[in-house]
């Protein structure tokens, strides 16, 4: 898969970019386990089970760019196509989600630039999950590039759903049949009815946690 070069500066060929995004991807996988360490250590708790880190494929960069209309060139990938670094940060409690978020945030070489609340605002399917597009440093021999990363951040249920409606998704082409877009809906109620009562257990734990080690 070629990509047409359209500038002198900046990332100017394939290799190039893969260079500059997976140095992107390990940065933020990186300041994510040192997060998640740092709170084991500051609250004996691991707000983050696990993490998944991924480069887009040329394939699927030109698709994106020929959907929303533009030429498969280097500069257009870089400008318009904003996920292609992805990191996916699983964490246990939807509570974790928000915390996460706000860690990233707080990150002083990252820049959020835009924000999606898809667990406030669930979309019609029923997906859910908290998506952020940063930007981080990544420090070449001659100069700075500003790389974009999204990351999104759900719970291990709403991971689960979320890759079912994937697969569904490529195996019908984006077409499934009505009565598994239903069910689809219907699944996503019962893992948001599962993360809350998760949630609440887990604060009735360390309520009572909390007053065993007071007496």
């Amino acid at each position: 898969m070629e990509f047409k070069p359209e500038r002198d500066e900046g990332i100017d060929s394939w290799k190039e970019v893969t260079l500059v995004y997976n140095a992107a991807l390990r940065q933020v996988e990186t300041k994510m386990e040192i997060l998640n360490d740092e709170f084991q250590h500051v609250h004996q708790y691991n707000p983050i089970e696990h993490i998944k880190a991924r480069i887009k494929t040329p394939e699927s960069i030109v698709k994106k760019l020929k959907r929303n209309g533009y030429e498969s060139t280097i500069d257009n990938m870089v400008k318009y196509v904003n996920d292609i670094a992805g990191i996916r940060v699983i964490c246990s409690f939807t509570s974790d989600i928000y915390r996460i978020a706000d860690m990233i945030s707080d990150q002083k070489d990252i820049r959020v630039i835009a924000v999606k609340d898809y667990i406030t605002y669930p979309k019609s399917s029923g997906y859910k999950s908290y998506h952020m597009i940063v930007t981080v440093p990544v420090y070449l021999s001659d100069r700075i590039v500003d790389t974009k990363v999204e990351i999104q951040i759900r719970t291990v249920a709403m991971d689960f759903w979320a890759s079912l409606e994937h697969k569904i998704h490529y195996k019908f082409e984006g077409a499934a049949p009505e009565h598994i877009r239903n069910e689809l809906v219907e699944c996503a109620k019962l893992v948001s009815d599962l993360d809350a009562r998760m949630l609440s257990l887990n604060e009735e734990i360390l309520t009572i946690s909390h007053a065993n080690e007071n007496t």
